[in-house]
């Protein structure tokens, strides 16, 4: 599977809620001190660390993963977010509540924004005076730390991985349905792309693509017929097509959006493409038709989509077959190949599916005076 790790590098600068809402009572003072507890752990995510390993897995209850750690962060912090802004759009577009949010300056870096990843002069920040970028900022990160850690443990549980990456495109499909859209009007055209909700859309397709990918890995291990793995890898050509139209949308909506995100995107359509070629021809081999199996290779090779990623996929192993079947032509079988208008399509078949996202708030009363 190929990588793409942008989306889980977003940064933040400080917040004090109790320092800009003045509370009534004592409970919801200790509620703003917990936000900006709960807070600070966020801020530390992908900062420069100095808290030893092993005090670190006392203080998350003995999660000994880094990126697990960080989930937990963020699950921690979300409920008493919701319950915020739910209390805060509870008083209505109120002047002096606005005013009072404007003094939180909230600000987050945006590792998908093209000008953020050139900045000689350091992080680039982007400050959004509405609790909703506090919360779709969070959102996405919680979403690209489940899609990290998906991709971690990859290697040693391959059903785990998937019910993660399920979860990450449930995220991104809640933020960019439920959160985002009424933040539109403030965001566009310059703020983050990670405010857009056709960008939140692009990567709950892509965890919904690299779900499947773990389901193929899994259906391989089983021997899974040549058919019907060649139709899960053009299903995730499908997913990842439809999240190429939305990238289209975003880079129409937002002015600064980075290329390497469509990059991650073309470069595994193709690799999946040729994957669903390489097990197409496979399966018409076994059932004798290898003058097919050798037009369906040579197709493979000869795809724009190959010749479009640049050299950067390996594509020796369709060679190697492509040699070894035409060799068993040529000595045993003489069987004519067909044009290329004549040989059969790929088919796709997706599979995975969102693991939708409820969000969960602290049912706290807060009296905050306004």
């Amino acid at each position: 599977m190929l990588q793409f790790k942008d989306p889980a590098k977003l940064k933040t600068k400080r917040i004090v809620f109790e320092a800009i809402y003045c509370a009534q009572d004592s409970g919801t003072l200790e509620q703003l001190k917990e936000l900006t507890s709960k807070r600070v752990n966020v801020e530390l995510i992908n900062k420069n660390k100095s808290t030893p390993d092993a005090v670190s897995r006392e203080i998350s209850g003995g999660l000994t993963s880094q990126c697990q750690q960080d989930v937990q962060k963020l699950e921690l912090y979300l409920p008493l977010l919701e319950n915020l802004v739910q209390h805060i759009d509870s008083l209505g577009n109120d002047p002096r509540v606005i005013r009072l949010t404007s003094k939180l300056k909230i600000r987050w870096s945006s590792p998908l924004g093209s000008s953020c990843s050139l900045n000689i002069m350091g992080t680039k920040f982007f400050q959004i005076d509405d609790l909703r970028f506090e919360l779709g900022s969070v959102l996405f990160f919680y979403g690209s730390m489940l899609r990290e850690w998906a991709s971690q443990v990859l290697v040693t549980d391959l059903v785990q991985s998937a019910t993660l990456f399920r979860k990450a495109a449930g995220v991104y499909h809640h933020l960019g349905h439920d959160v985002l859209p009424s933040l539109k009007a403030t965001c566009a055209p310059h703020g983050p792309p990670e405010t857009t909700s056709s960008v939140s859309s692009v990567m709950s397709l892509i965890c919904l693509a690299e779900a499947q990918v773990v389901t193929i890995m899994k259906a391989e291990e089983k021997q899974t017929a040549d058919g019907l793995l060649s139709k899960l890898h053009y299903g995730v050509v499908q997913l990842l097509d439809e999240a190429t139209d939305f990238y289209s949308t975003a880079a129409k909506e937002c002015k600064d959006i980075s290329h390497g995100l469509m990059d991650y995107i073309s470069y595994s359509k193709a690799l999946h493409k040729l994957r669903s070629y390489k097990h197409m021809a496979q399966g018409v081999k076994t059932e004798g038709q290898i003058g097919t199996a050798i037009g369906l290779l040579k197709q493979a090779l000869n795809s724009k989509a190959e010749k479009n990623v640049g050299g950067k996929i390996n594509t020796s192993t369709l060679t190697d077959l492509l040699r070894k079947y035409e060799h068993e032509n040529d000595f045993v079988w003489n069987e004519k190949v067909p044009r290329d208008d004549l040989l059969p399509l790929l088919q796709g078949k997706k599979i995975a599916t969102c693991i939708p996202y409820c969000p969960t708030r602290l049912e706290r009363p807060l009296k905050l005076k306004i």
